[in-house]
């Protein structure tokens, strides 16, 4: 049997063509109409900006994976958008219906409370649009999340970590600070329809308030909340992006999508799209430790039988991976369209990172990897013969002091120990 060929050394891909015989080359050829190399016959056009270069990224076959459960596991990778992930396309649909809509002016500061990804795309894609963003994130989230979001020029408000009923929860803060951005605009235009002194100005704000007002309202044409999670410009940027993209590249030959949700975002939007082109299509949730999402999907309700009888936890939620799991319905999941749910854990989601770095090359982040997880567990409830597509959400760039290091990991006993997938009962 030839050697697989590899695509990253043109020497080699060469020599494997010449090796294989006409039936191996021909075989290759359809199963890359059908399964996830899938790349378009079409040459790519030049790009306006950074914002034309967000989406139509590659769906891959997870060949490790695939190999072990006789499914084809496929993986979209929105690690390769410029943000360097799959929130780039929900920043660009919330800032472009907002501009449209009138909520963010030319200049105005996008506020946004976001675990790191969102966050990162918005501060990525707001300067094309001749906007500022000011971000306010978890402080027990990576460090280096906050260090990418400063280095791209946003101005960056770490708080504890609480919950969404407290009037400090991230997401509460960065609302406020949006209504702070208007009011101080309002109050600074008012001033300078009083005093004449516009030219004194810049962006509507007098020099001498600056001294006074952080960094961000200094810019002040206003403020725009994202609102990544009851924002439905997220749910559509799926919807119509995504999901459509997913259709294109299978052929439509797709027999199952799995992900985990954070906002939500994505599992609704390509659900709801998937569902719609073929009812026949099943599409489940992962969910990791801590997050209530699985309960919802599979027993109605948030919350487990041992919190119903009054033992919640004050702060049940506790897992390493970020950006994925939460104990709330949003506007934006509650548009998914789900088959099913499957717990993750995340001995099960640093195993398999591992796994794929090792056998795949793909360094994938926290949410990427229990994905993964997903994806297997769907090809092992199906069976042998199927195509399932999972996303890729982000790479292991930015997962370097938490995930990826090894003093951290061991503090929770997370140490990766697995020379194959028996972490998923498969030999």
């Amino acid at each position: 049997m030839a050697a697989p060929v590899r695509t990253t050394a043109g020497a080699v891909v060469v020599a494997a063509a010449i090796s294989i015989s006409m039936a191996v080359f021909s075989y290759f050829l359809f199963f890359k109409k059908t399964s996830s190399t899938l790349h378009s016959d079409k040459k790519k056009k030049q790009t306006s900006g950074v914002v034309d270069a967000i989406g139509n990224t590659p769906l891959i076959r997870i060949n490790s994976l695939s190999e072990a459960t006789g499914c084809e596991i496929l993986g979209k990778c929105e690690f390769l958008n410029p943000g360097g992930s799959v929130k780039d396309r929900v920043a660009v649909k919330i800032i472009e219906e907002a501009l449209e809509s009138g909520e963010l002016a030319p200049g105005g500061v996008v506020t946004e409370g976001s675990a790191g990804s969102t966050a990162i795309s918005l501060a990525t894609v707001a300067p094309a649009y001749g906007c500022k963003c000011h971000v306010v994130i978890p402080d027990d989230v990576a460090i280096e999340k906050s260090q990418i979001l400063e280095a791209l020029g946003a101005t960056v408000e770490r708080v504890r970590p609480v919950s969404i009923t407290h009037k400090d929860h991230y997401v509460n803060v960065a609302r406020r600070r949006a209504l702070e951005a208007n009011e101080l605009a309002a109050k600074n235009k008012k001033a300078s329809q009083v005093d004449g002194k516009d030219q004194d100005q810049i962006n509507g704000c007098i020099p001498d308030q600056e001294k006074e007002n952080p960094g961000f309202l200094s810019h002040c044409n206003g403020g725009f909340f994202a609102d990544q999670f009851e924002n439905l410009a997220n749910f559509r940027a799926h919807y119509e992006g995504t999901g459509p993209e997913i259709w294109e590249q299978t052929d439509g030959s797709l027999d199952a999508f799995v992900a985990a949700a954070g906002t939500g975002g994505t599992v609704a939007g390509v659900s709801k799209f998937l569902q719609e082109k073929n009812q026949n299509i099943k599409c489940f949730l992962i969910d990791p430790p801590g997050s209530g999402l699985f309960n919802k999907v599979t027993r109605g309700v948030m919350y487990t039988k041992e919190e119903a009888e009054g033992r919640r936890l004050k702060n049940p939620f506790d897992t390493i991976t970020e950006g994925i799991g939460i104990n709330r319905l949003t506007e934006n999941f509650m548009m998914a369209k789900l088959d099913g749910a499957f717990r993750g854990t995340d001995k099960e989601a640093v195993e398999m990172s591992r796994f794929l770095l090792r056998n795949d090359g793909l360094f994938l982040g926290s949410s990427s990897a229990m994905n993964c997880v997903g994806a297997v567990r769907v090809a092992k409830a199906l069976g042998p013969g199927h195509n399932i597509v999972t996303i890729l959400c982000d790479s292991g760039m930015r997962h370097l002091s938490k995930f990826y290091d090894a003093k951290y990991l061991s503090q929770y006993g997370l140490t990766p120990t697995a020379t194959g997938l028996e972490f998923m009962s498969i030999k």
